[in-house]
């Protein structure tokens, strides 16, 4: 009898052991195979089976899950200024934190009283922010607390990826933003990606300022600092670095895809500052039209005036470059060259584009990033400070290593083009979207419709051509390739460029208007400034002052685009073709674009 109770007694703490076992795995050992991996407290954990069990309703619930609130790259060595700020902390404790600590009730006075100081710290007030609620808009989008409700209503995730490079200038107005969307959206609906790229001024420290405010607000983030991928700035090619930033901002959003099976509705970048109505006036705009990309506009100031920026990366529907147009220039003169595009501008309506990414930009992840499109550049640049002359491309190094020219190699007018990680990542939505529209079928009678097409532009292009022969008249700002945000005059101004190179058209290939267009779109209403720039100024010269008879319909029923372009069959490449940093020359060329021979070529 002892016995037989023994056994059943060491059977009992058999099984129990084995429970206890089995609870410790599941809770901590998420489903991967590699469980050292699964411990890294800066990774998205996988989830385990209570996670799938015990889901809560907020997927992003910080509370819940630690790992969604991370600091990477933080330098935390001692400093002469360590003891200082260590005994200032713990004299602010003593003297007027600790006496009023009378119990556990008292904890919801204390939060409340921080959450007052980020209220007063955050409030739009003192920073250019703080005129956003007052500015002029088109179709009276700020006198409508409801006019994003339904945007809102559908609980959607975003995810905002920020990357600073030395610009504390407008780092505390982007906090302001995002704690403005947190509180519209739901701080569990975002997330905040934010990359320091080797600053050098006070980005750090307000970084800092940047994750106790996420923590303290419950917005899941990941803030990290990396360094530069060169130490010398004028080594560096600077379209690989911006795809490399780009790219290992989007991780957090590729890890809680595959390891949480999270998927993000829209991918918000924020470039310089944006006022929060702008952004999700954009949001909305992308929803609507169903875009891939939707961009704002920034505005640089040149000459006591503000200018379109980022000429770089931004082409209209016929790959023509934006014209510098001032903000104070009439609407017919805008940007775009475009008809249709100057038209919409003209009346402050989305219009689209072959590229763009004018400031602060919202992206689809649907139809990119959850497609395998990432951010690249250019190999075949040439690598202007190594005195043996190496460059991007492993061939050219190796004839160099050989013994053979050493020089800046001579490029083909057909090579790809060198420009920025943002004018491929266009190229690649492109031709990505192309593959889901392929009608191999209706090629036959397209291409006689869209022949048409090509004869038409065609001939705008050679008219354009004579305007720029001698004795005509010159549009002074046709062939210009600086841009303001970038690179200033003396590196690259008017009349340091080549003439565009002629297309050779007359080949025959599948026309790209066969296939499946990308919607890639400005929304004109959508502003981004930079230091300098008065946000005030900008919207009066931009929109003039609004009228109270606005109705904010008018704007909503004009959102959507409904003739869609197909691409180009050539666009103006501005490339930088050497290193040397973000502010090394740059040239221009005309180059074909088929979507026909890339789709067989990555094939």
């Amino acid at each position: 009898m002892t016995l037989s109770i023994r056994r059943r007694s060491l059977t009992r703490l058999f099984f129990v052991g084995i429970f206890i076992i089995l609870v410790k795995v599941f809770l901590y050992w998420p489903n991967s195979s590699v469980y050292p991996y699964s411990r890294d407290p800066y990774q998205i954990r996988e989830a385990g089976v209570l996670d799938l069990v015990a889901r809560s309703g907020k997927a992003l619930d910080v509370q819940r899950h630690k790992f969604l609130q991370v600091r990477m790259g933080r330098d935390d060595r001692e400093d002469i200024f360590s003891d200082l700020v260590k005994e200032g902390v713990q004299d602010f404790w003593d003297k007027y934190q600790k006496p009023y600590i009378v119990n556990a009730e008292t904890s919801n006075m204390d939060a409340q009283s921080v959450y007052t100081a980020l209220d007063t710290l955050l409030s739009l007030n003192g920073w250019v922010a703080a005129l956003c609620p007052t500015l002029t808009r088109p179709f009276a989008q700020n006198k409508y607390e409801d006019a994003y409700d339904d945007l809102i209503a559908q609980n959607h995730l975003y995810f905002i990826g920020i990357i600073v490079h030395s610009a504390d200038h407008f780092l505390t107005d982007q906090l302001a933003v995002i704690v403005q969307l947190s509180k519209r959206l739901g701080p569990s609906n975002i997330f905040v990606s934010m990359l320091d790229y080797s600053s050098s001024d006070s980005t750090e420290t307000l970084t800092d300022l940047a994750e106790a405010v996420l923590i303290l607000l419950g917005i899941p983030f990941r803030i990290r600092r990396v360094p530069a991928m060169t130490a010398d700035p004028e080594a560096a090619y600077y379209p690989l670095e911006e795809a490399h930033m780009r790219n290992l901002a989007l991780e957090p959003l590729h890890e809680l895809q595959s390891r949480r099976n999270l998927k993000f509705y829209r991918v918000i970048w924020l470039k310089g500052f944006t006022c929060p109505n702008d952004i999700l006036e954009t949001i909305k705009v992308s929803v609507a039209n169903e875009a891939a990309m939707v961009c704002g506009m920034d505005w640089a100031k040149h000459n006591d005036f503000f200018i379109f920026s980022d000429r770089w990366r931004t082409r209209d529907i016929l790959g023509d470059q934006f014209r510098q147009s001032p903000s104070s220039s009439t609407p017919d003169a805008g940007p775009p060259r475009d008809k249709l595009g100057a038209a919409r501008y003209a009346q402050h309506l989305p219009f689209q584009v072959f590229c763009c990414e004018s400031g602060t930009h919202v992206v689809d992840p649907a139809q990119s990033y959850y497609q395998g499109i990432s951010y690249r550049a250019g190999t075949d640049y040439w690598n202007a400070t190594d005195s043996e002359g190496r460059s991007g491309d492993p061939d050219a190094n190796r004839r160099a290593g050989a013994g053979q020219s050493t020089g800046a190699p001579e490029r083909a007018g057909s090579a790809p083009c060198l420009d920025s990680s943002q004018a491929w990542f266009c190229r690649d939505l492109w031709v990505n979207k192309a593959k889901e529209g392929m009608k191999e079928e209706e090629f036959g009678d397209a291409i006689e419709v869209n022949n048409a097409k090509r004869l038409r532009k065609r001939e705008a292009a050679d008219e354009e051509n004579d305007r720029r022969q001698p004795g005509r008249e010159v549009d002074p700002d046709a062939n210009v390739g600086s841009d303001y945000d970038a690179m200033p005059d003396s590196e690259g101004g008017d009349s340091e460029l080549p003439p565009l190179e002629d297309t050779d058209d007359s080949r025959l290939s599948v026309p790209n208007s066969v296939f499946r267009p990308a919607r890639i779109m400005i929304n004109p209403r959508c502003v981004t400034t930079y230091a300098d720039v008065s946000h005030t100024q900008l919207a009066l010269d931009l929109f003039g002052p609004e009228r109270d008879n606005d109705s904010p319909l008018e704007g909503v029923g004009k959102y959507v685009l409904e003739d869609w372009e197909g691409a180009p069959e050539g666009f103006v490449c501005q490339e930088q073709r050497q290193t040397g940093g973000r502010k090394a020359p740059k040239t221009q060329r005309r180059l074909e674009f088929s979507i026909h021979e890339e789709l067989e070529r990555r094939t």
